[in-house]
């Protein structure tokens, strides 16, 4: 069957691959035939039609998991198959009371893990909704921006700088466009798209095809037209999503989870066979020492365990949502919690998402109207990304209409040299009757590259070294005032040809600067202050230079002015540049792979990494990133490799949801340490009681209500405080120090339990008539009592690491939730439902020595606490 699985797949790829190929080998008009559509684009009807014939446009990653699949992982848990195998026993020993409260348990643990899991798809497609990816689809003529997942075959899509392919598709017109093929080829660069028929050579693959783009890449630079051919499961990227039928690589918290759940087991593997041997032996009825010890095996299994996880994480994940924080991955909100470093582009992160301008000047640093308009001319007619500083220029002019009214008449867009990250320049070609003009800006030293004259006072000159050193100290002047800066240059009637390339960009003549007044965000400097004080270390990644990068740091509080360049980086070495990240704060002039290697460096280096950055310069360093982190507005490429999506810009929403994801990690590692360190307490008085009782110390059924009653407790935990210094620090996931608190606190446990047999044996009298079944049934309701009341309580020293209940108080719901179960347990002792539970009437001189012992307890647990915190051992 297996064989002929992987046969069926590889047979549909390589008729995928064929009929893609056979499209490649077609002309424009022939694929547009082949698909029954025009330039224009499908009529809504025909859309409709096709939508209902193939489906959304969603792969099998995308789709909703239906609700029997979301029951069957609730109930895929090793606890819950424990308790289902110990049940069906129970059922096939005709133990009915046992089944049933085991079946109780089952259906609890499963039921609201189904239910977290459930609803939490629920909200997560409705979120969602708020970061649908769009593109721009051309249909009846006119082109809008549409939901990628209404695309079908025969769509006419306009792709452009940023976006990501919405499916399969075939180019019809194309203008510089480079797409980025990596999650298919793994090669970094960007490869060039040509609209038009092509023939593949020998030795290449369906990817070497230039008029061919597929879903799950995306646009470098450039723009073009494209035809959808493919849609949904049906593209090379739904095959593969078919074909690779592997879960996402564990993250630290899932395989910390994983050796608890294989520690505990083993644990209940060993320790149950030895309890119902040794009972077997001592009481001489092994029918009840198999009940027993079927019952300590329920005992030994934290079934809550999962449920009690995934509900700390589907909290998180609520909570963060009403913080404009959008969780993509739950177990993301772990791994922002435990962050030490935040990497930051700085542009509409520490600095206001708006740049406005604020002067046009010459070389002289002299206010100048030409170069705005040159720099008009150049925003205006570009179709590629329109940036901040395009729409800044544009605006500004539109503003002041006076300074526009000198531009030249007639003009018409001739060609266009897109933007990119390595040259850092944009060139548009613009002409009327009488010229044609190629105006390029661009960073300064790029600029300066392609640049060898200079426009002073109407007249164009020749770039001395004295007119040099004028450029660099006005460029230096504006910068150090907080402006980001760019060149204007310009030639004029270059050549009569209409097609321009970056061979052109040379002997260009520098009309003058733009500054651009990008101010730090009113509550950057807050945000950055208290994340320092949270353990978490700022630092800044951007493509801008040193003075306007520093400037902006002195600003949000960035103390260290020590700056570390792209080249610089690049001359490192691996070590060298590990010292570099470790000391220094400001990263500048960086091109997308520089900042991604910054990043794989710091991770390197046994940090927690988080990234947030929103340009298409920063995909590849989010995907670096422990935490990778967008915003709403983000290109569609970049809020595909986040993790967490912001809806809203700013360090203090981010500051948030590191807290948020502190707070769910600690509650759920209180879970786990008290639990395991009373699972462990549990195993060794049960232990000790089969060998030196002559009669269980409690009942099968006994058992099993009261772990039920102390696991519904539990519940409650993801809604409790935390305290304010584990708030404070990172939260990396901690393995190691779970062995050393299982040895600490579950012998307590242990010592008092034991305490509590003396006590029942010999403070009661209980010894003395031990043949009797009374006496028995005192022994076991008042070992539950003890038992139950302990367990409840603990909880409230165990998690803090201050005097607990005055100082830090647990939150209301844990507190209600303990109080109601200590009720429910009294209720069963105190009422005429004991009976049913073969529980016997505790006498009243049992009640003073219980208190005594659960109180004893309590205070030296709090003792060894404080022993133990002073050791400098970490307590979450």
């Amino acid at each position: 069957m297996f064989k002929k699985t992987i046969t069926r797949h590889s047979a549909s790829t390589q008729e995928k691959t064929a009929a893609l190929m056979h499209y490649s080998q077609q002309q424009p008009e022939e694929a547009l035939a082949a698909l029954k559509t025009r330039e224009s684009g499908l009529t809504s009807p025909e859309a409709a039609q096709r939508l209902e014939e193939t489906g959304f446009n969603t792969v099998v990653t995308q789709h909703p998991r239906p609700w029997y699949l979301i029951l069957f992982a609730a109930f895929n848990e090793p606890f819950v198959w424990v308790l289902l195998l110990l049940c069906i026993v129970s059922i096939m020993t005709a133990d009915y009371d046992g089944a049933r409260m085991m079946g109780l348990m089952i259906t609890l643990s499963v039921s609201i893990h189904f239910w977290q899991e459930y609803r939490s798809q629920k909200e997560s497609h409705a979120l969602a909704a708020l970061i649908a990816n769009t593109t721009a689809v051309t249909r009846d003529g006119q082109t809008q921006e549409r939901p990628m997942d209404e695309v079908v075959p025969g769509d006419i899509v306009q792709l452009a700088t940023g976006d990501m392919i919405p499916a399969d598709a075939y180019l019809i017109a194309t203008h510089d466009l480079f797409v980025n093929q990596s999650s298919f080829t793994g090669e970094a660069m960007p490869v060039e798209k040509t609209a038009g028929k092509t023939t593949l050579e020998t030795g290449q693959t369906l990817f070497d095809a230039p008029n061919l783009v597929f879903m799950g890449t995306d646009v470098i630079s450039g723009s073009g037209t494209a035809v959808i051919l493919k849609t949904g499961d049906a593209t090379y990227f739904g095959d593969m999503a078919n074909q690779i039928n592997h879960k996402a690589a564990l993250t630290s918290f899932e395989q910390g989870m994983r050796a608890i759940s294989r520690v505990l087991i083993s644990m209940m593997l060993v320790l149950v066979p030895v309890v119902f041997v040794i009972n077997g032996i001592t009481k001489h009825d092994w029918s009840q020492a198999f009940f027993f010890a079927i019952a300590v095996a329920v005992g030994l299994t934290p079934e809550m365990l999962p449920m009690i996880v995934n509900s700390n994480l589907a909290k998180g994940a609520l909570a963060m949502s009403k913080h404009k924080v959008i969780v993509k991955r739950l177990h993301a909100i772990q791994n922002l919690g435990a962050i030490d470093t935040l990497f930051t582009d700085k542009t509409g992160t520490i600095t206001e998402d708006r740049v406005v301008v604020m002067r046009y000047v010459d070389a002289t640093g002299t206010t100048d109207p030409a170069v705005l308009r040159m720099a008009y001319m150049n925003a205006n007619y570009q179709t590629g990304w329109h940036n901040l500083m395009d729409t800044a220029v544009v605006n500004y002019a539109h503003e002041h209409e006076a300074i526009l009214a000198d531009l030249p008449a007639g003009l018409n867009k001739i060609d266009e040299i897109p933007f990119d990250f390595e040259r850092r320049r944009l060139t548009v070609v613009v002409a009327n009757e009488d010229h044609q003009w190629m105006i390029t800006k661009g960073a300064f030293e790029e600029m300066l590259a392609v640049c060898d004259r200079v426009e002073l006072h109407g007249k164009v000159l020749p770039i001395t070294p004295e007119r040099l050193k004028q450029l660099q100290r006005t460029n230096a002047a504006m910068s150090g005032q907080g402006m980001r800066m760019i060149v204007v240059a310009y030639r004029q009637d270059v050549h009569q040809q209409e097609i321009y390339t970056t061979a052109d960009e040379q002997h260009m003549v520098i009309a003058g600067f733009l500054g651009f007044l990008d101010p730090a965000k009113p509550d950057a400097k807050e945000a950055i202050g208290l994340l320092r004080n949270h353990g978490v270390r700022v630092k800044v990644l951007t493509g801008d230079n040193a003075i306007i990068t520093q400037h902006v740091a002195e600003e949000v509080g960035i103390a260290n002015q020590l700056v570390v360049t792209g080249n610089d980086v690049e001359a490192m070495d691996d070590q060298a540049l590990q010292q570099a990240v470790e000391s220094t704060d400001l990263f500048v002039k960086l091109s997308p792979l520089q900042k991604a290697r910054i990043i794989r460096t710091m991770r390197a280096a046994g940090h927690t990494v988080g990234y947030m950055g929103d340009g298409i310069n920063d995909t590849a360093a989010l995907r670096e990133a422990d935490v990778s982190i967008s915003v709403d507005t983000a290109a569609d490429v970049t809020k595909d490799a986040s993790g967490i999506i912001l809806l809203e810009k700013s360090l203090l929403v981010l500051e948030d949801g590191i807290l948020e994801g502190r707070r769910v990690y600690a509650n759920a590692m209180k879970y786990i340490k008290m639990t395991i360190a009373s699972n462990f307490g549990n195993a060794f008085s049960v232990l000790v009681a089969s060998i030196f009782l002559p009669f269980l110390p409690m009942l099968a059924i006994q058992l099993l209500v009261q772990n039920l009653i102390y696991d519904t407790s539990q519940m409650t935990i993801p809604w409790d405080n935390v305290d304010d210094a584990t708030l404070a620090k990172p939260t990396p996931w901690r393995a190691k120090g779970l062995l050393r608190y299982t040895l600490t606190f579950g012998p307590l446990s242990s010592l008092f339990d034991i305490t509590t047999f003396l006590f029942l044996w010999f403070g009661l009298g209980i010894g003395a008539h031990a043949a009797s079944l009374p006496a028995q049934h005192v022994f076991q309701a008042g070992w539950f009592v003890v038992g139950l009341f302990t367990q409840s309580l603990v909880v409230h020293v165990l998690r803090t690491r201050v005097t607990p209940f005055w100082q830090a108080p647990a939150s209301a719901v844990v507190i209600l939730s303990r109080m109601l179960a200590l009720l429910i347990g009294l209720f069963l002792i105190l009422s005429p439902l004991h009976r049913a539970f073969d529980f016997a009437v505790l006498p009243l001189s049992y009640w003073p020595g219980a208190a005594c012992i659960v109180l004893a307890y309590l205070v030296v647990v709090e003792c060894v606490k404080r022993m133990y915190l002073k050791s400098g051992w970490p307590w979450l």
